[in-house]
């Protein structure tokens, strides 16, 4: 008797152990549990250096990057902030050609010459300059018209420059500009002497008017005499006979003023190249500043004078 209550007793006593330490078991965990909710998450400042790190490109590419970026976009709003929207009065009314769009110019390329036979822009005081120069920018062949075309190699020992119709003075405010301005498209073979001299002089004093009165519209390209000119190269390029330039100015009083420059090694004061715009109109069968309104056009056409600008 006395040995089945000392055994009713080590049991009961057992199981009292056994649901205590139970009970302290899961007490242990909750506290546990609980204090780990209370504590504050890890700093993650290790974590996000090493994402934006690995996301970004080097410091150094950086830094350059923002500045390319930002001065390009700074001149940019510059010369944007200054202009009126662009009403397209420099482009000329002509049924040849094959019309490009470029970023500082528009240009009618004609396929059986392998040139232009006008190029046409908007050139504002803020164009006269910028940071992009043609050092380093290559003559190239424009992919936007077939073969054959004018390349590097139909220039090569021809005798004649790559004469630009749009020149790179006009387009140091663009990146884009300044290697559009490089397209064959835009190219003439040019006297050496011409191209360095007397028509660069026009393309300085056109730049010089730009900032006198804060913009003026210009035309130039080719004139071919001969329906069989002169061609250099493979691919046939076309000599013209000579080159014009019309100017338009529509600050104060319009007025408007025609050039013309026999493609040789001549040297001749301004003036002397001095025609109407009605005569380069003539010459070219081409209407220049066709959206003036007539009496306008009439008028500024008619009459050139070097000493009124």
């Amino acid at each position: 008797m006395l040995i089945c209550n000392f055994a009713d007793g080590m049991r009961k006593s057992s199981f009292d152990t056994l649901v205590f330490a139970l009970v302290l078991l899961l007490a242990l965990q909750f506290l546990n549990r609980r204090s780990a909710d209370q504590l504050p998450e890890p700093p993650q400042t290790e974590q996000t250096s090493e994402t934006a790190f690995t996301d970004e490109p080097p410091v150094g590419e950086a830094m350059e990057e923002a500045s390319d970026e930002y001065s390009d976009a700074e001149f940019q709003d510059e010369a944007d902030a200054s202009e009126a929207v662009p009403d397209g009065l420099e482009i000329p009314q002509a049924k040849e050609g094959r019309v490009l769009q470029r970023r500082g110019y528009v240009t009618a390329y004609a396929d059986l010459w392998r040139c232009p036979l006008w190029t046409a822009w908007h050139l504002t005081a803020n164009h006269t300059t910028g940071p992009y120069k043609r050092k380093g920018v290559k003559y190239h062949e424009d992919d936007d018209v077939p073969f054959p075309k004018g390349t590097n190699a139909d220039y090569a020992g021809s005798g004649y420059d790559r004469g630009h119709m749009c020149p790179s003075g006009d387009n140091k405010w663009s990146r884009e500009a300044q290697e559009d301005c490089f397209l064959f498209t835009n190219m003439c073979p040019q006297s050496h002497n011409l191209n360095g001299g007397d028509w660069n002089d026009l393309e300085m004093k056109c730049r010089k008017w730009a900032e006198k009165y804060g913009d003026v519209y210009i035309v130039c390209g080719p004139v071919f005499r001969s329906a069989h000119p002169r061609t250099i190269g493979k691919s046939k390029v076309a000599v013209p006979d000579g080159f014009y330039k019309v100017v338009l100015c529509m600050r104060d009083e319009p007025k408007a003023i025609g050039f013309y420059y026999d493609n040789d090694d001549g040297h001749a004061p301004m003036a002397s190249y001095v025609r109407t715009v009605d005569e380069i109109e003539s010459l070219t069968g081409i209407d220049f500043f066709p959206r003036l309104d007539d009496a306008t056009e009439r008028r500024i056409e008619a009459k050139a004078n070097l000493d009124d600008w």
